[in-house]
């Protein structure tokens, strides 16, 4: 069964779990609008990230959303929205 609802607190578990995080990056300070980049997570990190997204929400993600989506505001946004047009068909 898949989870609802995406959270920020997800992301943050998920990039740990992942890719781990840049030594000079705090993921519990305030970075909802902060840039995936200037976080530390490049694109293989980002794949890994959007894997495991999907497999644990039983979704599937746009090759683009991190183009789309370059902060963790805006992707828990983009995954909850995919997350209720999964739920509504």
């Amino acid at each position: 069964m898949s989870k609802t609802e995406f959270t920020v607190e997800d992301l943050k578990r998920i990039l740990l779990e992942g890719a781990g995080a840049d030594e000079g990056v705090d993921l519990d300070s305030d970075i909802l609008d902060t840039d995936f980049e200037s976080l530390g997570y490049e694109s293989l990190a980002l794949l890994e990230t959007a894997g495991r997204i999907e497999r644990e929400f039983g979704i599937t993600l746009d090759d683009e959303v991190f183009v789309d989506n370059p902060t963790p505001r805006a992707l828990v946004a983009a995954v909850n929205a995919q997350l209720l047009g999964s739920v509504a068909a």
